[in-house]
């Protein structure tokens, strides 16, 4: 917490020494308000200027909270104080800076969680109408639908373990064949013709902390393969191939046989935003989406380094 004046006629602030740290400026007398104003995020500067301005106008207490740019670093800042002149002595009124970076962000987290908790119930439920569709094409009797339909969503629940974090005493992860075989069992269809679902990939061993990324994008790629592409046709076939070159692997998921795929023209949902994000931040990579005729072509480059980790 930091306190401050603020000269009402002058424009003058003054802190004490935790407000000039907090804002990153070196200690000094006064500083005037545009000075910090350069500090705050542009997206918050105009609210910002404006709010301040009003403050004189404000019944009782106030609060601002905003964005300010220390460096390359983001922090958060709750301004409080009381306002129409209530707490104004010779010209000057007085109030706090609160650091409120943390609290800002876990509701960040928090927001994200939420929305990416509602994001996989309603692919879960699509999955399940999706595998009841494919147990049915084969499925000779309801006994045999219904033991069917229970092995794979006993698959489909081995491999969602798969998209969260694995406890420390359960050892290194799969390798990245075994990986996306397990990921893929429940869309299989043997019942159709063999070899639906084909992974070739290179041996190579994935760590706790990329497996869980990875496998976060295997699964929402199988999700809208389900939902809109090749495995949601009978003839429909996947192919999951690998290349490697210098210190980047490339894994190439490719479709066919499905309805026709057109490229999205709205701006990519919470599912692509999260795939691009974990493909970036946890494997160090990039993907590319080649809206084929023939069904959608996936490009995932991922850094071999990072795969490993």
């Amino acid at each position: 917490m930091a306190l401050w004046a603020w000269e009402v006629d002058t424009d003058q602030f003054t802190m004490d020494a935790r407000g000039f740290e907090l804002w990153g400026l070196p200690w000094r007398r006064s500083v005037t308000f545009e000075e910090l104003s350069a500090h705050i995020h542009p997206a918050d500067r105009d609210r910002v200027r404006a709010a301040f301005a009003a403050t004189r106008a404000v019944l009782g207490y106030y609060e601002t909270d905003f964005r300010i740019m220390v460096g390359s670093e983001i922090r958060w800042i709750s301004a409080r104080g009381q306002g129409e002149d209530a707490g104004i002595v010779g010209r000057t009124m007085f109030g706090i800076f609160l650091d409120v970076t943390g609290r800002k962000q876990a509701e960040e987290g928090h927001e994200l969680l939420a929305g990416e908790m509602s994001h996989r119930v309603k692919n879960l439920l699509a999955i399940a109408s999706g595998l009841t569709a494919i147990t049915s094409r084969s499925a000779v009797s309801a006994e045999d639908m219904a033991h069917d339909l229970t092995a794979r969503l006993t698959a489909l629940g081995r491999a969602h373990d798969l998209v969260r974090p694995l406890p420390h005493d359960q050892g290194s992860a799969a390798l990245l064949g075994d990986l996306i075989s397990v990921l893929l069992a429940p869309y299989d269809d043997p019942g159709a013709f063999s070899g639906r679902i084909r992974v070739a990939v290179e041996r190579m061993g994935v760590g706790e902390r990329a497996a869980t990324g990875l496998a976060l994008v295997i699964h929402e790629l199988a999700t809208n393969s389900v939902k809109y592409g090749a495995l949601s046709e009978g003839a429909g076939t996947l192919d999951v191939t690998s290349a490697t070159e210098g210190d980047t692997i490339t894994v190439t998921w490719i479709e066919r046989g499905g309805p026709v795929v057109d490229a999205p023209e709205a701006p990519s949902g919470f599912g692509s935003n999260l795939v691009k994000r974990t493909v970036s931040g946890q494997l160090g990579g990039a993907i590319d989406y080649d809206w084929s005729e023939g069904g959608v072509i996936v490009t995932l480059k991922m850094d071999r380094q990072r795969l490993a980790r």
